[in-house]
């Protein structure tokens, strides 16, 4: 094995039990992308614990978060501070990056609770542009509260994207893990709005007029808002909210305005562009900068105003953001830290039972020696903008703090092999920022997942995701460090698994559905609910979630899909253009939902359940 840090697996176990070598020419193509343009030195990164005694050779500078330097001999001291320091030897050896955690993340303080997953996209209202918003968000959250007795609702990414045509319509494929999409605003509710309300009235009424249509014209949405803000710009002049905003945002915002200005300029996918543009440290970015500071403004404006939107909706009830896996290789966060990624990889999955040709998600991975030679600032900035107005993270492939399924560029997924990633380091990091935020970590840990991984997770007092699709064993019998549901977006509803009807629509479009497997989850599902194939559908979905909220998990959630007993899933994997993902509204309007009886029912059974009473 080459000169690789960290290692590139030899095998890898695949879900059913099988091993798998990897090829050589895949770890050829890896070692030369891990090699490339690799920063010079190695660079060392410690996790310390607060209390403990953790020698040092010789004397150094202890350099603390806040700038302090405190003189160290022999030992770090025991009341070392949470958070990120440097410790400088005073002769020969290089900085040492520390790690101060608590070791294992705060757990929700609320126990056996319950909440709504949403597809914010989807919740739209009456006042919607055609797509759920803030606002949609905030009234929601109110209502579940409220009424119902919901204590969290989960989110799905409201992360930025190219601010272009066409837009792109996947929460998980985003420019940005760090900002978040324009796309939410309530256009309304923008300080200023009022003054242009003569302008704003005609684009309200066509966006209004966009409810009208189950499928989000997401383009058109873009269009119309775009449009109203630039309007709504002209007039605001500042005030020192936002002033403040943009100092404590510091360069990184700065730097992510200016790459939305180099797109509305040169176009969508930074390659494209100009050379000298390619870079965000080139002179000729500087320029453009400094050519362009009003519109740069404009769009570090636009995040001020979701920052304040989202605080608004998460005042109503706690919010769990939802943190993907990767970014849009043509996006911003690629360009902004371009030389600590490994663009001639891909991440993906390998095959599995419900993906027989494995998955290339098209995500360009960090080159784990490059990221802690950065001392981890990419992964660090992206937890802190997750925690931000939130009081829960799920993390996407949880498992991709240990490993990753690297798939060289040119070749299939059954060709990809895992790389190890600093678990340890990474694990430390979320763990002092859930302590720093008051947040509880959920890690989905569904597919391929090694036993060593879930009992690290367990250890740092990071929730597991339990699925009643996936599981053998019955809600009661599921682990109590864990987060509990039925399905995600990418897998059936009830309504569409008991129908039938997701199978159909999935040989419809020519895909290869797993129909035994298909078949298993819903004569499971008969068997846990005790219910003939031809009980109704809507008796279905309340029996599903009385059996999952007697689950002794800390958290369990419900899709308002499923209590509304929608058929259609949000997300079919492996298709493109044959299934409208992630644009598929709720059947009804957000007012509406709010005197559904079914929606009331499921709310009633789960929050009766969860406080161990009987329900009727």
């Amino acid at each position: 094995m080459g000169r690789t840090s960290p290692d590139i697996y030899s095998r890898y176990r695949d879900v059913l039990g099988a091993w798998h070598r990897t090829p050589e020419e895949t770890r050829s193509a890896i070692e030369a992308a891990m090699q490339g343009s690799q920063i010079p030195g190695e660079s060392k990164a410690r996790v310390v614990r607060p209390g403990r005694v953790y020698p040092i050779e010789g004397d150094a500078d202890l350099v603390l978060e806040d700038g302090t330097i405190v003189k160290v001999r022999g030992s770090l001291p025991r009341d070392i501070p949470y958070g990120y320091h440097q410790l400088r030897p005073l002769e020969g050896d290089k900085p040492v990056f520390l790690i101060a955690s608590p070791g294992c993340c705060v757990l929700p303080e609320r126990r056996r609770d319950w909440g709504w997953a949403v597809q914010l996209y989807a919740l739209r209202s009456r006042k919607s542009w055609g797509i759920g918003d803030l606002a949609d968000l905030r009234e929601f959250a109110r209502r579940s509260r409220q009424t119902h007795g919901a204590g969290i609702i989960l989110i799905n990414p409201l992360l930025a994207v190219n601010p272009v045509l066409p837009q792109q319509s996947s929460p998980y494929y985003p420019t940005s893990r760090r900002y978040r999409n324009p796309l939410y605003l309530r256009v309304e509710e923008v300080p200023g709005a009022p003054v242009c309300s003569r302008e704003i009235e005609s684009l309200a009424d066509a966006g209004r007029g966009l409810n009208h249509e189950r499928i989000i014209d997401r383009n058109e949405v873009f269009r119309l808002k775009m449009k109203a803000l630039d309007c709504v710009w002209k007039r605001f002049g500042t005030t020192s909210s936002f002033d403040g905003y943009c100092t404590r945002q510091g360069d990184s915002l700065h730097s992510y305005a200016c790459f939305c200005v180099l797109v509305e300029h040169f176009g969508g996918g930074w390659h494209s562009w100009p050379g000298e543009y390619r870079h965000p440290a080139s002179a000729a970015v500087a320029r453009f900068a400094e050519a362009n500071t009003e519109r740069i403004r404009f769009h570090q404006w636009l995040q001020w105003l979701l920052d304040e939107q989202l605080a608004c909706a998460s005042r109503e009830l706690p919010i769990m953001q939802d943190l993907p896996v990767g970014f849009d290789p043509q996006g911003f966060d690629a360009w902004a830290w371009q030389d600590i990624l490994a663009r001639e990889m891909s991440v993906g999955a390998p095959p599995d039972e419900f993906s027989a040709q494995g998955q290339d998600w098209g995500l360009a991975p960090f080159v784990p020696a490059r990221l802690r030679a950065c001392e981890y600032l990419p992964f660090r900035e992206t937890i802190q903008a997750s925690l931000s107005h939130a009081k829960a993270l799920r993390i996407d492939h949880v498992m991709g703090l240990f490993r990753q399924f690297w798939i060289p560029k040119g070749m299939s997924p059954a060709m990809g092999a895992y790389v190890r990633f600093p678990a340890q380091d990474l694990l430390a990091i979320i763990a002092l920022e859930s302590y720093r935020s008051g947040a509880f970590i959920v890690g989905e840990d569904l597919g391929t997942v090694q036993q060593e991984v879930r009992r690290k997770l367990a250890q740092h007092h990071m929730l597991s995701s339990r699925l009643l699709w996936f599981e053998e064993k019955p809600p009661g019998e599921y682990p109590k460090l864990a987060l509990a549901s039925v399905t995600t977006h990418d897998l059936p509803t009830i309504a569409g698994l008991w129908s039938g009807t997701d199978l159909h629509v999935q040989q419809n479009l020519g895909l290869r559905p797993n129909v035994d497997g298909t078949r298993q989850i819903r004569n499971r599902l008969k068997k846990i609910i005790n219910a003939p194939r031809n009980t109704p559908i809507d008796e279905v979905i309340k029996k599903t979630h009385r059996m999952l909220a007697g689950s002794p998990s800390l958290i369990v959630t419900a899709t308002l899909d499923d209590a509304l007993g929608v058929h259609e899933r949000p997300n079919m994997p492996g298709t493109l253009s044959q299934w409208p993902n992630w644009s598929i509204s709720l059947p009804l309007s957000r007012e509406e939902i709010e005197d559904h009886p079914l929606l009331d029912n499921v709310a009633r059974v789960i929050a009766q359940a969860r406080k161990g009473e009987e329900c009727p």
